[in-house]
């Protein structure tokens, strides 16, 4: 076996492989090879850090010193200096770059010393393409200890109590499911996996494909032994094509190693796996919908009950859970129920990771026990709001989610907190708006996306939500009528309580919280016709302040629009009529004398 004195750990996750990342590894190994360095230095090649806003990410051991945003020409510096003379870059470290004690800068970074990382264990810790490292870092471990020192029925009161509950939005107690397909009697089983992850903004089951695809694949062989299934099947949407690459990569080298196959590890289990690409359709996300399109067919959601785990793919008992619930069986297994559920709250026990997006600073992926506070995520580990903006609210659960304003700042992150304030986990987006964000207009985002995405097989969900986004669309351009808030309302209600699946059935939720928490915005657009965040163009006028003006003229010659005039010592005037809300002006005015409203 090869030793090195020096790791050099490269993200290529999506996120920094579309920063060049894969050319900065090819640079540094062109620059060790010429320095003599290639049998002393090991490039590897990780899965995404998290810190998605610093990429892309260079971390080198055994100093655990931290680069972020690297660029291409930074590789000779690193190189030169630190593997070569063993000088830290510090112009390029994370956190702080003057301190003397560099020792430790990757643990020294808040984002990362404030979570706790267990689905996200190994992402931008091992190298996702070797079955290798991941085996060194107790890789398939559980699997060997289901195998030869359990039962399935060991296995199944292990995750009961566990307390695990599903990562994939309905949070449904794994162990309680595993046991109801366990129960049934059938020649055929199947266990399947979400990979599909169609809530807008949220990316944390393609990190983890990407960064730990064996982790996946370990679990779903052991759920397999727990509920006596031979066969599983991961559905993950084609536009993660790393992911995917990775994957089948993973499952290839589990088939070598004698880990999938008719003889696993030489113990008798048979379990195979093969991956289904999904076409992107959101509706997918929803368990009967997704084994519909497995089987080949338009993905639209069954009736329940039936449930999966008696009537399931091709009629068969079948269990489903999305990639997070996976990543974390194998840890149960090794350190077992007692240690997993002695973190999170009472009902919500263990980590959830959270894709951190919008307004925030440290855009990436976190990981942190149940029961943190919303206020700590944003603000200890995201880092705030950029350019000292003021919170406003954040939304969780992606479309089937809510808003929750800064008066629930402090409010624990577990599944019944945030269904007690008109939200929900989902699978863990996690977008920040700031002052600047309309709460009408982000409404009408996300209904959107659940319009363009409905499947269409029932009326609530097809018809229902098309027409409150008429509603909204009307209220965003000035239409709004008295009475239209309360429509908004009994639709959603009805909605709620009769579309056929919970996509449909969470739809309104974005519409709900808003009209709980902002109404008076809503209020003021229907009213008073102006968007307080000053967002709704229709609604929008520019105003030149007399008092600020020095009449120098720039906003008329950067207007597209011709519609500034004034003249020498003359306040200049905005025509809003003919004003195509730009924002041009406001933005070139030297002195601050343009506002909207």
């Amino acid at each position: 076996m090869q030793l090195y004195r020096a790791h050099v750990l490269v993200c290529a996750g999506t996120g920094c492989t579309s920063s060049n990342s894969l050319k900065i590894m090819d640079e540094m190994e062109a620059l060790l090879a010429s320095n003599g360095l290639e049998s002393e230095v090991k490039i590897v090649k990780t899965g995404c850090f998290g810190l998605c806003a610093e990429g892309p990410i260079v971390v080198v051991y055994p100093e655990g010193a931290m680069y972020t945003r690297v660029e291409v020409s930074d590789a000779k510096e690193i190189v030169e200096e630190h593997l070569l003379k063993g000088r830290i870059v510090k112009r390029l470290l994370a956190g702080e770059k003057e301190s003397e004690d560099i020792s430790k800068s990757l643990e020294g970074v808040d984002f990362f010393n404030r979570q706790m990382r267990i689905a996200l264990r190994n992402c931008g810790r091992i190298n996702p393409e070797d079955i290798n490292e991941y085996i060194a870092f107790d890789g398939y471990k559980a699997l060997e200890k289901v195998l030869t020192e359990m039962t399935p029925e060991a296995v199944i009161d292990t995750m009961k109590k566990s307390g695990l509950r599903g990562r994939g939005g309905g949070g449904f107690p794994t162990g309680m499911k595993w046991d109801f397909a366990a129960k049934q009697t059938a020649e055929q089983k199947y266990v399947c996996c979400n990979a599909d992850e169609g809530d807008p903004g949220a990316f944390m089951d393609r990190s983890v494909l990407e960064g730990d695809p064996h982790s996946v694949i370990e679990a779903m062989s052991i759920a397999g032994f727990a509920i006596g299934a031979t066969q599983g099947y991961i559905y993950v949407r084609a536009e993660y094509p790393i992911a995917v690459k990775r994957l089948q990569m993973a499952i290839d080298q589990a088939v070598e190693y004698g880990i999938l196959g008719d003889n696993v590890l030489g113990t008798g289990h048979k379990f195979n796996l093969e991956i289904r690409l999904g076409a992107g359709a959101f509706v997918c996300g929803e368990e009967t919908a997704l084994m519909t399109s497995i089987e080949g067919h338009r993905g639209e959601p069954r009736p329940r009950p039936p449930f999966p785990a008696v009537k399931g793919l091709w009629g068969k008992p079948t269990i489903l859970n999305n990639v997070e619930t996976y990543a974390n069986v194998p840890v149960i297994i090794l350190k077992g129920a007692d240690w997993f559920s002695g973190i999170g709250t009472e009902k919500s026990k263990g980590t959830k990771v959270f894709a951190l997006g919008g307004k925030i600073n440290n855009t990436g992926l976190v990981e942190v026990p149940m029961g943190t506070t919303l206020r700590e995520v944003v603000y200890d580990i995201g880092g705030g709001i950029p350019k000292g903006k003021k919170f406003k609210a954040a939304q969780t659960g992606g479309p089937s989610g809510g808003c929750i304003p800064t008066e629930h700042l402090d409010t624990p992150i577990d599944y019944d907190s945030l269904i007690a304030l008109g939200s929900m986990m989902g699978s863990g987006g996690l977008i920040v708006m700031d002052e600047d964000n309309c709460m009408v207009d982000i409404a009408k985002f996300f209904l959107e996306f659940t319009v363009d995405e409905s499947c269409g097989k029932c009326p609530p969900c097809r018809i229902g939500t098309k027409r409150m986004l008429e509603i909204l669309e009307r209220i965003t351009e000035g239409k709004g009528e008295a009475g239209d808030i309360e429509k908004l309302e009994l639709l959603a209600k009805n909605i709620k309580a009769s579309a056929l699946c919970g996509l449909g059935q969470t739809a309104p939720n974005p519409i709900l919280s808003t009209l709980k928490y902002f109404r008076d915005e809503y209020e003021a657009h229907v009213f008073d016709k102006k968007c307080p965040a000053g967002v709704c163009k229709s609604m929008m006028k520019y105003t030149v302040e007399a008092s600020k003006c020095k009449s120098c003229g720039i906003c008329a010659k950067v207007c597209p629009m011709s519609c500034i005039k004034g003249e020498k010592k003359v306040p200049y005037v905005i025509d809003n009529t003919k004003c195509a809300k730009c924002g041009v002006c406001m933005e070139k005015c030297p002195f601050k004398a343009i506002s909207k409203g």
